[in-house]
Formats: structure tokens, sequence, C-alpha cells
């Protein structure tokens, strides 16, 4: 499926899904053509979004959560939270933007939550 960003898409729209391919808008920096190109892949791999709005906020938010699995890697968000847990550091040493961190990092699995906070103790003697 080819990939466009040639275009001003609406004011609140990243990117689009169309028989004739992927459009991402031009105004995009790389990390938001990488969040949103991963976005529209997945809703790809998924099929149609619903068309009753109940729905489509449903799958929406379920592609939210996945394309921040995909991007964000459960060993690197170690890595970046051992040095910091600010947002937009995190988000710049992720390659992805403020939402993604923020989706991923409250979508943390109990076994993951729990896995990085022995790690962080591991790495971090001094905070404990």
């Amino acid at each position: 499926m080819p990939v466009n960003c040639d275009y001003k898409l609406g004011d609140r729209t990243k990117g689009l899904m169309t028989a004739h391919g992927i459009y991402l808008d031009c105004r995009l920096n790389q990390t938001g053509r990488r969040c949103t190109l991963t976005h529209e892949i997945i809703h790809l791999e998924r099929g149609p979004v619903p068309h009753h709005p109940y729905f489509a906020a449903i799958e929406e938010h379920i592609v939210e959560v996945l394309s921040a699995r995909r991007l964000i890697t459960l060993p690197h968000l170690l890595d970046a939270l051992a040095w910091t847990q600010h947002p937009f550091e995190l988000a710049e040493e992720l390659w992805t933007d403020v939402d993604t961190v923020t989706t991923r990092v409250q979508h943390l699995t109990r076994e993951e939550r729990a896995h990085i906070n022995r790690e962080l103790a591991r790495r971090q003697p001094w905070n404990n």
C-alpha cells in the first residue's frame, strides 16, 4: 500500500487510510510520521473501523494501545525510564510523541509494571 506525505490533511487529522493508500499530513515531523504510520498500519491489519461512533471510539482506543506497544518495547521503555520519567524526555528518547508514551505507560500490564519496578530498583539502588 503506497504512503503519501504530500498533502495537508484536516486540522486534527494526522493520517488517513483510503483505498488508494495511506496519507500522512505533510506538516508532521519524522516522529509524527512514525507514530501516525504505525497507527494506520494497525488499522490496515485490523480491518475497517466500525461506523457506529461508540464502537469506532473503542476501535480507536485499541489501535492507540497497540500502536504504543509496537512502537515502545518494554526493554526500550525500561532503558529510558532509568534516566528520566519526564514525558517529553521519554518521548524524545523513544522517538515517539508524548501521547504514545503516555498511552504505553498507562496500559502497562501488572507484570510489566512489576518488572520495571524491579529493574529500576536494581539499576538505581540509591533511590531505594
